[in-house]
Formats: C-alpha cells, sequence, structure tokens
C-alpha cells in the first residue's frame, strides 16, 4: 500500500477558552477567604479599582452617573434583585416541598485523671508499623483529614451527610462531643442510622478518632491491634482504679494475675487518648453561607444570597477621567487602559458570580426540596451536570 504526504482544510468549530473566560471561570470556583483575598491583590495592583465599605464612599467614587454606577458597582440590588430578575421564570427562588455517654466518661475524656497511671502514653495512633500523627502535613487539620476519607467510605449521599456532621461535631483533639440524638434529630435521620455511621467513621485515621469517651477510644485502638479482649474491656471499664494504682482490685475486676496486669498497663501507656493531637489546631475559620435558605410560612423555600459575603467593588471613573485627562507617555496609556479593561471585567466577573451562585442554589433547592421539608431520608440523587442543565 503506498502512502503519500498530503495538505487538506477541513472547517470546523471548537470552543475556545479566552484568558477572560478562564478566569471568570476561576473566580467562580473561588471560596469567599480566597475570593476575598483575590480583590485584594486587585485593589492593590489597579489603581482604578476601588471597595465600597459604604454608599457614601461609592457614589464619591462614580460621581453623579447613577447609570454607570448601576452597571458597574456589584451591590446588594445587582447581587440580590437583579440576579433574580435574571432567572428564567418569575419567583423561581421559591419553592414549595415535595410528598414524597455519660458525663462521667465525658469528665474521663476531657481531665487527666483517668490516664495518670500511662501518662507516658505516645500520640501516634495504634498502628505499630506507621506513625500517621508523625508524618502529617503541618497544616492539615483533623476534620480536614477525615473529611478527605469520606469519599473512600462507600457510604450513600444521605450517610455521607450524616457522616459529615458527625466529623464537624467532634473537637480537635478526635472525640465527639453531640449526642447522636441531636445529630439525629438536627439532620431528620433514624438514630440506628446515625450509630451505623458513626461505626465506619471510627474506622477511619487516626485509630481512636469519633469515640465518645476515653475508654471508647483505647478500645478502638485495641480492637484494631486484636488486643480487646475481656479482661482488657474489665480494665477499660475501670480506669478510675487504674489511676488510683489499686493493683489488688484490678486484678478481681480482670480476673487475672500481677504479672499479666502490669502486661496491660504497658498496652495502655502505648495508646493515645487524644488521637487527634498531631494534627494542627489553628483556630477554625467561621465560614459563611453564600446563600441563605428560609421556610417561609406556608411551607415554601425562599432562596437568597448573603449580601455580606457580597464583594463591594467598582472602578473609579472620576480619577479614571483625571488621569486620561493627563498627557502621558504610551507605556502609561497602555497601562492605564489595561486597567480600565481589567476593572470593568472584575465588576462585571463579580456579578455574574453572585448571578451563577444563586441559580445553582434556587436549582439544588427545587430538586432536594423534600429534603429541606423533610431531613437526609428524603435526599435525592443528584450531580453537577443535572444542575448544569437545568440552568
Amino acid at each position: 500500500m503506498a502512502m503519500k504526504q498530503s495538505l487538506d482544510m477541513r472547517q470546523g468549530q471548537s470552543l475556545v477558552m479566552t484568558p477572560q473566560l478562564q478566569q471568570a471561570i476561576k473566580l467562580l470556583q473561588l471560596s469567599n477567604q480566597e475570593l476575598s483575598e483575590f480583590i485584594e491583590a486587585e485593589l492593590e495592583r489597579n489603581p482604578l479599582l476601588v471597595k465600597i465599605e459604604d454608599e457614601g464612599a461609592g457614589a464619591a467614587a462614580e460621581g453623579s452617573d447613577p447609570k454607570s454606577r448601576e452597571q458597574l458597582t456589584l451591590d446588594e440590588r445587582s447581587g440580590l434583585g437583579e440576579a433574580r430578575d435574571q432567572l428564567d421564570a418569575p419567583g423561581e427562588d421559591v419553592f414549595e416541598p415535595g410528598t414524597g455517654s455519660d458525663a462521667a466518661l465525658a469528665a474521663d475524656a476531657r481531665g487527666p485523671s483517668a490516664t495518670t497511671d500511662w501518662s507516658g502514653a505516645s500520640n501516634g495512633p495504634a498502628s505499630e508499623d506507621f506513625d500517621y500523627a508523625a508524618n502529617v502535613s503541618g497544616d492539615v487539620t483533623l476534620h480536614e483529614h477525615l473529611h478527605s476519607q469520606l469519599s473512600f467510605a462507600g457510604l450513600s449521599a444521605a450517610d455521607r451527610l450524616i457522616a459529615a456532621r458527625l466529623i464537624d461535631e467532634m473537637d480537635e483533639t478526635g472525640y465527639l462531643r453531640a449526642p447522636l440524638e441531636d445529630v439525629a434529630k438536627a439532620l431528620g435521620a433514624d438514630i440506628a442510622n446515625v450509630e451505623a455511621v458513626l461505626t465506619v467513621c471510627q474506622g477511619f485515621d487516626p485509630t481512636g478518632v469519633m469515640a465518645r469517651s476515653v475508654p471508647e477510644c483505647l478500645a478502638l485502638q485495641l480492637k484494631d491491634r486484636g488486643r480487646l479482649d475481656p479482661a482488657m474491656q474489665a480494665m477499660l471499664d475501670n480506669l478510675h482504679l487504674v489511676a488510683k494504682h489499686d493493683m489488688k482490685a484490678l486484678m478481681d475486676v480482670c480476673g487475672v494475675d500481677k504479672a499479666d496486669i502490669q502486661d496491660m498497663l504497658l498496652e495502655l501507656r502505648q495508646l493515645s487518648p487524644k488521637p487527634g493531637a498531631g494534627f494542627s489546631s489553628d483556630t477554625t475559620v467561621a465560614v459563611a453561607p453564600d446563600v441563605y435558605v428560609r421556610e417561609l410560612p406556608n411551607g415554601m423555600f425562599a432562596v437568597e444570597l448573603n449580601s455580606d459575603n457580597l464583594p463591594r467593588v467598582l472602578m473609579d471613573k472620576a480619577y479614571y477621567a483625571e488621569v486620561t485627562a493627563l498627557p502621558m507617555r504610551e507605556k502609561e496609556k497602555e497601562f492605564i487602559s489595561e486597567c480600565a479593561a481589567s476593572a470593568s471585567w472584575l465588576v462585571k466577573s463579580l456579578d455574574q458570580r453572585a448571578r451563577t451562585i444563586l441559580k445553582v442554589a434556587s436549582e439544588i433547592v427545587r430538586q432536594q426540596d423534600g429534603f429541606f421539608a423533610h431531613g437526609v431520608a428524603h435526599l435525592r440523587p443528584l450531580n453537577l451536570k443535572q444542575v448544569a442543565d437545568a440552568i
């Protein structure tokens, strides 16, 4: 078969991602904290951008042209009113709902009294082959590490929601402080289901995490080592005797001799009563929601943007007019033109970001109205493609 070279011309269409479009998509993916940092960097770089702290400052920066300010400023009206006007149907942000451990143990976990006899315990996990806490990155928190394991836990969407709530209710040492009944009530879930999800979460790294008391934490670590026998369980149930160094009483309750008790105490010293101690304990920054979903008296749900999170920036047109009236070199003219284009693009992109967030949130509430009305038992399968197709 002969081979030859040829030059052919073909006509076709393809989607080109311009730098502006790529930046707009990146802007949409930023969290509130990341967006705030991005805007602060732009304010330092672009002399034509102004951050609005109040209405008076906005009017002074923009001048007396209310129409231009309406186009360039992302304020409560452009973020809320205009975003709703852009939705496909009037009032689509309102939907009708569809049909369709005791105090003593808690004190043990908080205080050192139960751990006095094994104060030399290490902070590592139960595994003898790998010390996770010694190898974890210093800036990763325990909550972040546990959330990262949810995707591999084989849980359903409803169970992942329960697991995420349980992780959020955990303190920095790795203990679950919220009663399971409260978690079940808050999520509209069955208490047995919450307990089953907790059992799965207690199998996460580091071993011993998500326990509700010191004895349970140590029991999880011993179970992982294959050393949770009846004698060891009896010792865990009587940690107050360990704290008192009452060897005779321990021998009686555990049913073993003194040599075995000493071996058991040695094993306890190798465990960690605070499995989360090796992770970052930086102060947690409160997460502010992008949108609020409120239930109305008539049983419907209203979706609205959190105006406190909307960045308010505009282009200082008065300063732009003043600068462009001055004699400038060619490079200076190019710089000012680039700053003006960048400022205009940023304000419009922020406005579009707010509109997109409201559209997406509205569609999620519309499709998950049963969840908002009745709890996790009514959570429906939903992916990003379905939301994108709908809006």
